[in-house]
């Protein structure tokens, strides 16, 4: 009953987040402090059921995942909202759940031998974003012409083609830096993509209107992330490690 309490507050703030995230891509702070405050009678419930054990489980799940986000945080592949939740997330489950809906005990398949909730959270969100770039090329093979698929084969996957005209307010990145050089410009591709403020826009709009480059621009979303954390963590919480389940069934 203690698990199903504590699955039910963090999917409301996880919830919560994800609609923040995609209107602003910003979550306040003060919601994971929130979280801490809501979910800790329940922790300290567990810790004097379960005695020394789960304050173990909890000291290992709280420092493998700060260690695990904190490294990804630090080389730019991980926004500081996503890695506190993770970090909420480990101390409120540091291992998985034990519940049992309707006859059926949850996960269905079971914890995985690394019997740490966040990080198969985590990994689940990760495996949940690779359909993300197959929506993109599904949706730059239906709307571009064969002509523009030929051109830039590499970029499908990864961005899609938007008006400079409908760039402002959008959280999208150029794919592309442009550089004007000797009345020619120069496309470079950037991995980590142009952020779209007034000049670059206002210097979108001059090479555009001067016809050095066309009316669209190639563009990659801004994905935010905490809609994966939260699908990975219901993932987890109904059904298991994704990963390690997809392991076991190759096996």
């Amino acid at each position: 009953m203690i698990d199903l309490i504590k699955l039910f507050i963090c999917l409301v703030f996880l919830l919560y987040s994800c609609r923040r995230d995609l209107k602003t891509r910003t979550v306040p702070n003060e919601l994971w402090g929130v979280v801490f405050v809501a979910a800790l009678p329940l922790v300290i419930a567990d810790a004097l059921a379960q005695g020394s054990r789960y304050l173990l489980h909890t000291a290992v799940s709280v420092v493998g995942i700060y260690v695990f986000v904190y490294i990804l945080f630090r080389i730019g592949a991980f926004g500081g909202a996503d890695a506190k939740a993770l970090i909420a997330l480990s101390f409120i489950f540091p291992a998985f759940p034990d519940i049992t809906v309707f006859g059926y005990g949850l996960p269905l398949s079971g914890a995985p031998p690394l019997d740490i909730f966040a990080f198969s959270t985590l990994a689940n969100a990760v495996l949940l974003t690779t359909v993300v770039p197959l929506g993109i090329l599904a949706y730059n093979l239906c709307t571009l012409s064969v002509r523009e698929i030929m051109e830039k084969p590499w970029y499908l996957a990864v961005g899609y083609k938007c008006r400079i005209a409908d760039l402002e307010d959008r959280h999208v990145r150029l794919i592309e830096d442009f550089e004007c050089k000797d009345g020619e410009v120069k496309k470079k591709f950037t991995r980590r993509g142009v952020d779209i403020d007034d000049p670059v826009l206002e210097r979108l709009e001059q090479l555009a209107s001067r016809g050095l480059i066309g009316k669209r621009v190639w563009v990659t979303p801004g994905l935010p992330f905490m809609i994966p954390i939260t699908a990975g963590f219901v993932a987890a919480a109904v059904h298991g490690d994704l990963i390690s389940s997809g392991m076991m069934v190759l096996l």
